[in-house]
């Protein structure tokens, strides 16, 4: 779900780009079918999530929010962070944003022939909406959260989640800085040892 942060964290590296990106819609042994730099994007993505995951930071930012969102807290947190990235000083290209995400949706466009067919999909509302771009905006938050809670099984509200989200802000982007910083060092390294091979 943290779109943002995969495409930030790919390094201006196009092959690693898109398998960071497609990461999520590729099943296990299927990602030997791409050419080798789009599976290193792709381990470099299990990585980040896995990273992620394990951290004491994002588990304290889903406690955060799991009173209202239970066992979909992850997703929630992915889109907290990217809204959170969108608006660290430190992070945004010198291009800006806007300029950042229409290349990211040029280079995937022009991959397509490579692409699942479940990103394949999902990537023209993902540019007709930006959603790169527009994680800055807390309305984009908004809707993202609602685009969970229509996914979910067991969720039926995201209105609480988001509620929790406004009122936990500070905090939450207090986490994010925290974090941050360290996912972009693990990912770097990374991505250094996957080139080595």
């Amino acid at each position: 779900m943290n779109y943002l942060a995969h495409a930030v964290l790919s390094f201006q590296q196009p092959d690693i780009l898109t398998g960071n990106m497609i990461s999520d819609f590729v099943k296990g042994r299927n990602q030997y079918t791409f050419p080798v730099n789009i599976q290193k994007g792709i381990q470099l993505h299990r990585a980040i999530d896995t990273f992620t995951d394990s951290h004491p930071s994002t588990r304290e930012a889903k406690q955060l929010l799991k009173p209202a969102s239970g066992g979909y807290a992850g997703p929630f947190i992915d889109i907290v962070f990217d809204h959170f990235l969108s608006l660290d000083t430190a992070e945004i290209p010198s291009e800006g944003w806007e300029v950042f995400s229409q290349s990211v949706y040029v280079h995937l466009e022009s991959q397509s022939a490579l692409l699942p067919e479940t990103f394949k999909k999902i990537l023209p509302y993902m540019i007709q909406h930006n959603w790169l771009a527009n994680y800055q905006h807390i309305h984009s938050i908004e809707k993202s959260f609602q685009g969970i809670a229509r996914r979910a099984k067991f969720l039926e509200d995201a209105l609480p989640a988001f509620r929790l989200f406004e009122s936990e802000y500070l905090l939450l982007q207090k986490i994010y800085a925290d974090f941050f910083p360290e996912l972009k060092e693990f990912a770097q390294t990374r991505m250094q040892e996957l080139s080595a091979v």
